[in-house]
């Protein structure tokens, strides 16, 4: 945590350069050909069109022209880089943050489906679910001080000026204004940690109950709160993330992210289960708990594949320009983490899980995962960079900073709760069952 604070506060302090370094950044570019430049290229230098003007009145204007485009141009970029610590610290808070509400989700449904094989690896969830609070928290804050301490760093649409000047934007403002922003976020987050909250307190008090009525409550809140869930999992997703496009939308995207978040989740579960048993814990998880998780990482990343799919190619074929243009730039100017993101997430996967020995090997398990994880991690990078950094990308000291940060406090928030409650839910009714399960 301190590695990753140090760094990110590193970031910011490097990352507001002056008009002039910016615009000898972007002519040492062009002068070697980097993409970066070749579009400043293009503009004359301001002391050439002075020439031209004093020389040939009647191109005046458009040595004037090329002038306010090339300065236009050179505060753009200035923007863009100013952008990238505040898009970094962004990215890792909601990755950390989506994590455990994909937990969350997936606990619920075991609950609600009274699910006979995991009960065993319920406290692990409920562990991981401890950093829905601070998490969720923590991206509410960041998104709201990019648009207030910071320069709209993140969400144009919080940026009056821009709004002024943009129709589309402008008749978007019943929903996207900063009041109903941190409103709609708040009951969002107090929805979700109402759950986490009593579904935990019900599954300790269930420990030494004398009947099911603990259980009984669980299941109803369970249900109830998966109603809830998917409602605000979809608007969260068009506020947080969606947003930063603000002229781009997709029917999809709501179940986009949840598949995303959903097999995050279940990867996190099977890596923390298998180093828990590594360490003499959970001697009542065996091969077929771990073949199970197992599954569903396999199962998930097929569905998020099909999602994925889904969306590009249907707007792709239809080649309407307003919603192309989303995948366009993300061709042009991030090839590289976009298609190998499909790669991590999909075509890894699925060879790797897709025999069933792998699946009860905890060594393959790890480094599937692993992979499974950078690669959604990508796909959070590629849904904010394109808007609030454009082709000023990278993976230097901002990102793995910021990732070092969040990792550690979700780490330590994680396994701290682990320690607050036996590590078997004695008293749930299915606990017999799913210790001796077997496939």
């Amino acid at each position: 945590m301190l590695l990753g604070a140090i760094g990110v506060g590193y970031g910011f302090l490097t990352s507001h350069l002056s008009f002039e370094e910016v615009e000898h950044l972007l002519a040492e570019e062009a002068h070697h050909g980097g993409g970066h430049g070749e579009e400043a290229g293009h503009a004359a230098p301001t002391h050439d069109a002075h020439a031209v003007a004093d020389t040939h009145d009647n191109h005046g204007d458009t040595a004037h022209a090329e002038v306010d485009e090339h300065k236009e141009h050179v505060e753009h970029v200035q923007h863009q880089i100013a952008n990238r610590p505040w898009s970094a610290l962004y990215v890792a808070a909601f990755f950390f943050m989506m994590i455990a509400l994909g937990v969350l989700a997936f606990y619920a449904i075991q609950i609600a489906s009274q699910a006979g094989w995991s009960p065993v690896l319920f406290r692990v969830m409920e562990g991981i679910t401890a950093y829905l609070l601070p998490g969720a928290l923590i991206v509410l804050a960041i998104a709201v001080a990019s648009g207030t301490i910071g320069h709209y760093n993140i969400f144009i649409w919080m940026d009056p000026e821009v709004v002024a000047h943009d129709k589309l934007i402008e008749g978007k403002t019943g929903w996207l204004n900063l009041g109903g922003f941190v409103i709609r976020g708040l009951i969002f987050i107090g929805g979700w940690y109402a759950y986490r909250h009593f579904s935990r307190k019900f599954s300790i008090a269930q420990d030494t109950a004398e009947d099911n009525s603990n259980f009984k409550k669980s299941f109803r809140i369970s249900a109830a709160f998966l109603v809830f869930f998917i409602y605000t999992e979809s608007m969260m997703s068009w506020d947080w993330i969606m947003s930063v496009d603000p002229h781009w939308f997709s029917t999809l995207f709501g179940w986009y992210v949840f598949a995303s978040m959903f097999v995050s989740g279940i990867t996190v579960i099977a890596l923390i289960t298998i180093y828990l048993k590594s360490k003499g814990f959970l001697e009542f998880v065996n091969a077929n708990h771990l073949h199970d998780v197992a599954k569903f990482m396999f199962a998930i990343s097929i569905f998020w594949t099909y999602l994925w799919f889904s969306q590009f190619m249907l707007i792709w074929y239809s080649n309407i320009p307003e919603e192309v243009t989303y995948f366009v730039t993300r061709f042009q100017d991030y090839k590289l983490p976009f298609l190998g993101m499909v790669v991590m997430n999909f075509v890894f996967p699925l060879l790797m899980l897709m025999n069933a020995d792998y699946k009860r090997m905890p060594w393959f398990v790890v480094m599937t995962g692993l992979v499974i994880l950078f690669g959604h991690y990508i796909d959070i990078f590629n849904m904010i960079m394109p808007a609030t950094v454009g082709d000023r990308w990278f993976i230097g000291i901002p990102e793995i900073s910021s990732i070092l940060l969040f990792a550690g406090l979700f780490i330590f928030v994680v396994f701290s709760a682990l320690t607050k409650a036996p590590l078997l839910v004695k008293g749930y009714p299915f606990r017999k069952e799913s210790e001796e399960f077997h496939y």
